[in-house]
């Protein structure tokens, strides 16, 4: 009996260091929820899943990145690139300062497909620079990410783009069965997650990439194709979430979604994704958006300068990782 208590005291110990940072930041969300009664409302309450949806969206994409001990630095850029793209689709007929004047407006679906594909052009060339020439990801997508933000301040001239389509912006207000479509996208976008990370053959040799590469190429599986399909999913997540950023926003600019990744990183690294690869789950990438955006929310109700969340937030991801690096060093 004393080895069993001492067993699970043992494990709840070992759990609550390993949560240590979600714990905390939960416990700051409930004493600023308990001072400022609206925090919990059911207006602040659906504008937070509102957002924390977008988001979701993004670090979906960056966590097959990083099980594979890879990363995807340009996803804020390109996501703001895919906003803007989806605001010039989707402009009303007529309106003054229309990007292309002759082009009619574009069914929302249409828009959508043009602008994850896109995207996808993007991942395509993040997966070939990482795959065949070698580059770390950290690299390449950091030099993805300069490519993008120079492509889109020469394309749109860094005109903030407006007058999109009823159609488009309905789609950050509308709800099916009184929950936000935003928010029916993120689940069913988790869910096709869910599946490819666990049910299918792919999520399989991502997992083993990223705990072993070396072992799980002499096993067969094909690595460079493998990378280059995760970085293209990835891509199309951020394409899909600066459209609908864009619908949300109801315009566009080369600033939109800038420092989104970082956002994400920290976000799957609270969740439980290893930045030394072969762990992360969808349902823990959630919980790492969700703890990350209700402790910036937070820091607004209790009116802390915005500068000092940029601190906050870079010690939330220091910490993080080093965390993470530690379990690691750990199981070694």
């Amino acid at each position: 009996m004393e080895a069993t208590k001492k067993l699970n005291g043992k494990a709840v110990g070992k759990w609550l260091s390993n949560n240590a940072i979600i714990m905390m930041m939960l416990a700051v969300t409930l004493i600023v929820g308990i001072i400022h009664p609206n925090f919990f409302s059911g207006t602040n309450m659906i504008n937070l899943f509102k957002n924390v949806s977008i988001r979701y969206i993004i670090a979906l994409g960056i966590s097959g990145c990083l099980i594979t001990t890879g990363n995807d630095l340009s996803a804020g850029r390109l996501a703001g690139f895919a906003a803007c793209l989806a605001c010039i689709f989707a402009q009303t007929e007529g309106a003054s300062g229309k990007f292309y004047p002759n082009m009619p407006t574009l069914p929302t679906p249409v828009v959508f497909v043009l602008v994850i594909a896109i995207c996808a052009i993007v991942g395509l060339c993040n997966g070939l620079v990482v795959s065949y020439l070698k580059v770390q990801p950290f690299i390449a997508t950091l030099g993805m990410q300069q490519v993008v933000y120079g492509i889109c301040l020469v394309y749109t001239g860094g005109t903030p783009i407006g007058s999109l389509n009823s159609n488009f912006t309905a789609l950050a207000k509308d709800t099916f069965l009184a929950i936000p479509v935003l928010i029916w996208f993120a689940l069913i976008v988790a869910v096709c997650f869910w599946f490819l990370y666990n049910k299918t053959r792919h999520g399989k040799y991502m997992y083993a990439i990223g705990g072993n590469e070396a072992a799980a190429e002499v096993a067969g599986v094909n690595v460079y194709a493998t990378k280059i399909r995760i970085y293209i999913l990835a891509s199309c997540m951020f394409g899909l979430a600066g459209c609908l950023l864009a619908a949300k926003s109801g315009g566009a600019s080369v600033n939109t979604a800038q420092g989104y990744e970082l956002d994400a990183i920290a976000a799957c690294t609270i969740g439980g994704v290893s930045t030394t690869g072969g762990v992360g789950t969808v349902p823990g990438v959630l919980v790492g958006v969700l703890v990350f955006e209700l402790m910036k929310v937070a820091l607004q109700f209790m009116n802390v300068n915005s500068s000092y969340t940029y601190i906050v937030q870079g010690l939330v991801i220091i910490v993080a990782v080093a965390i993470d690096i530690r379990k690691y060093l750990a199981k070694k």
